[in-house]
């Protein structure tokens, strides 16, 4: 009998200490994830702004318009023009050819250039709203340029949505290392949640 006992006791032990020795060795995130990049920074997104020049023609003029929700640009006398998923000299051949075929112009030249392109911060930063991109703008710039978080926010539990895939990143992590803050694109937006302490 006591030789089961003492069996079972120290069967018991190494389970106990199995379980609890491998929660101890368990890793603790060191990485955030990798970001596919599907669609090149060159292709016009919604949000957008553009320039639209209209030249070589008896009234050459210059339009400012954003690119909408639906990837829309209404432009005088041809309304609207589907502009998302091209880049800047595609979409300049369709406004073109546009104002050719609806018989405004015989001829004319057009130049469409990007003045402002975008990300959206939202939840617990102390501004939220858009923020200018720029080809080095990463996670934790942008935080810093949404005024930083406030006093309720989970840094280490932001979503950065792209593309409609949301992705995890540990913010005090990408602050520690650069080579885990991800770079954003245009037309990202990162939501930082509220922490439940």
């Amino acid at each position: 009998m006591h030789f089961f006992r003492r069996h079972r006791v120290r069967f018991l032990a190494a389970v106990v200490a199995f379980v609890f020795g491998g929660c101890a060795n368990s890793p603790s995130k060191t990485a955030n994830p990798q970001i596919p990049v599907t669609t090149s920074t060159a292709q016009l997104r919604s949000g957008d702004t553009l320039t639209v020049a209209l030249q070589g023609v008896p009234d050459p003029t210059t339009s400012t318009v954003q690119i909408d929700e639906q990837g829309l640009i209404s432009l005088p006398f041809i309304g609207p023009v589907v502009a998302t998923g091209t880049g800047t000299a595609e979409l300049s051949q369709r406004i073109r050819e546009t104002y050719i075929t609806k018989k405004f112009y015989r001829t004319l030249e057009v130049a469409v250039s990007v003045t402002e392109r975008y990300i959206y911060v939202g939840g617990e930063v102390q501004r939220p709203g858009r923020v200018v991109w720029s080809p080095d703008l990463t996670v934790a710039k942008a935080i810093q340029s949404a005024g930083g978080f406030t006093l309720y926010a989970k840094e280490t539990a932001v979503s950065l949505i792209r593309e409609k895939n949301a992705y995890p990143i540990d913010v005090k992590l990408a602050q520690r290392n650069p080579a885990e803050d991800p770079r954003l694109m245009p037309g990202d937006s990162l939501q930082v949640p509220r922490s439940p302490f």
